[in-house]
């Protein structure tokens, strides 16, 4: 009897790549949206310092724990399998695309060292039974406290939505660090809000620069938007300030539900009374 060898090309050519691998996670989870407390980003007023977790990602230049964390919130929030997802060390590693420039066995040890830094910032557990790795959500406030899914009933439970076209449309690979912890940043507030970059440093734990930077790259990207805003000023020269605000884009908005879309009418009026605020507040 004949055989015939595998043939090496259609195996590299139908190989799942990090993309294929996110976006099956997300279908999986069956999410529209990722939900992820607002306290990641900046803890609630009144705190004695106001930077969230997001603050160590950005300053300790770690990109690829951010993406990971995020892709882990993205598989667990369902709570199907009680917070938690488990993988083949491979898998985590196509997750994360290093198997992009490392060798396999770097690449599963690779994927093993990223999440044991999620782990060390009090977001995630993760355990290690031979090739799997099994990874727990815990609170996205960096206390270690066990997960639950947010309700918005209080400033410590309201959350931000990062809808699954950030990863289905690739937007992911694009993004760099600055960008990515402004996208946060923005989706944490209200449409329409200011971003002063001399702030940044106070509310959110990272350079004017890199806050600025960010802002510029979500621009590039068409993720956000933004417009002049004038505020009276009596002692400045020309008798106003003028600040940007900047909102998301459609492709980074929050799928709406049904029953938000009927109610949309009414909804509009009451983000138009929002958005003719000033937002220059102390977040």
């Amino acid at each position: 009897m004949t055989t015939t060898a595998p043939n090496q090309q259609d195996r590299q050519a139908n190989k799942a790549t990090g993309s294929d691998t996110r976006v099956a996670l997300l279908k999986r989870s069956v999410r529209a949206n990722v939900p992820l407390r607002k306290t990641f980003v900046q803890a609630v007023r009144g705190s004695a310092c106001r930077h969230g977790p997001l603050k160590d990602f950005v300053t300790g230049r770690d990109l690829r724990a951010l993406k990971a964390y995020l892709m882990i919130v993205a598989a667990c929030s369902s709570g199907a399998d009680g917070w938690s997802t488990t993988h083949d060390s491979a898998v985590w590693a196509r997750l994360m695309d290093i198997q992009d420039t490392a060798t396999d066995q770097a690449a599963r040890t690779g994927a093993w060292r990223t999440l044991l830094r999620i782990q060390k910032r009090n977001l995630i557990t993760c355990t290690r039974t031979g090739a799997k790795i099994t990874v727990t959500l815990l609170r996205e406030d960096g206390s270690g406290k066990a997960y639950d899914r947010p309700r918005g009933e209080s400033e410590e439970e309201r959350f931000l939505q990062i809808p699954a076209s950030f990863w289905t449309k690739g937007y992911d690979q694009k993004i760099d660090l600055p960008g990515l912890a402004l996208l946060l940043t923005i989706a944490r507030e209200k449409n329409w809000s200011t971003f002063p970059a001399e702030k940044a440093p106070d509310w959110y734990g990272w350079s004017a620069d890199t806050h600025e930077r960010g802002l510029k790259k979500l621009l590039d990207l068409a993720l956000v938007k933004r417009r002049e805003h004038y505020t009276k000023a009596p002692l400045a020269p020309s008798g106003v300030v003028m600040a940007y605000q900047y909102t998301r884009t459609s492709v980074m908005q929050p799928r709406k539900s049904k029953k938000e879309t009927t109610s949309a009418p009414a909804a509009g009026a009451a983000t138009a009374k929002t958005a003719a605020r000033s937002s220059q507040r102390g977040r």
